[in-house]
């Protein structure tokens, strides 16, 4: 902004293992979407680094960056972002066309994440003929089916109403116990208590990062 140079963030460290549940929180403005960002190789750093699983993403280009995403990060987004018109298990298959993967094989394993998200029964069902926990747990499907290190949800239950939001965030719950790698961001504190540990970023740092509940056999 003319002279002045603003930064999103700025001398960030936060190192997060394989199968923790960690919630990102901060107020607008705080940093935290340029955060997810950069966890989902959505954007790079303009210093420092950013290593997942050993690879030094913040080298890349966006062709690398862009098999990283498909690879590496299952997405959930608040607005779920299903293709209108597909049924439920061609939304969730749509990674694996990506990848590359036999349409065989990307069935089978669309109808199998399908069934572990509860929605076994509803596979041939377009968006407008679910709910909106139903659409999100498409998503959720749609983002584990190819195996990523990390689950990255945006906002996860911005757009479901209460009863709805804890179911969605028991499927969260019921993941990170089977050992997947959960991000949140989020403004809510009611859902950031669901994670096990909160990173709170206020003006483009790190203000508390703390482990409120301890890990689940």
């Amino acid at each position: 902004m003319g002279d002045e140079t603003i930064y999103a963030l700025r001398d960030v460290s936060l190192n997060i293992e394989r199968g923790e549940y960690v919630a990102i929180m901060g107020p607008s403005g705080s940093g935290k979407s340029t955060m997810m960002n950069l966890i989902g190789c959505l954007d790079t750093p303009s210093s420092g680094t950013y290593r997942l699983n050993e690879n030094d993403v913040s080298e890349m280009d966006d062709n690398e960056l862009a098999e990283i995403r498909n690879r590496e990060i299952g997405f959930i987004f608040q607005t779920f972002n299903l293709l209108a018109r597909a049924t439920a298990l061609r939304n969730v298959e749509l990674p694996m066309v990506y990848a590359g993967m036999q349409i065989d094989e990307r069935r089978e394993k669309a109808a199998a994440v399908l069934t572990q998200v509860g929605l076994g029964d509803r596979m041939t069902h377009q968006p407008n003929e679910l709910s909106g926990g139903q659409r999100q747990r498409v998503a959720i499907a749609r983002a584990l089916v190819n195996s990523p290190s990390i689950l990255l949800a945006d906002e996860p239950t911005g757009n479901l109403d209460s009863k709805t939001g804890v179911e969605i965030m028991q499927v969260f719950e019921d993941l990170a116990n089977k050992g997947n790698t959960i991000i949140l961001v989020t403004h809510e504190e009611e859902v950031a208590r669901h994670a096990r540990r909160v990173v709170r970023i206020l003006d483009g740092g790190i203000a508390s990062d703390e482990m409120i509940r301890g890990e689940v056999a």
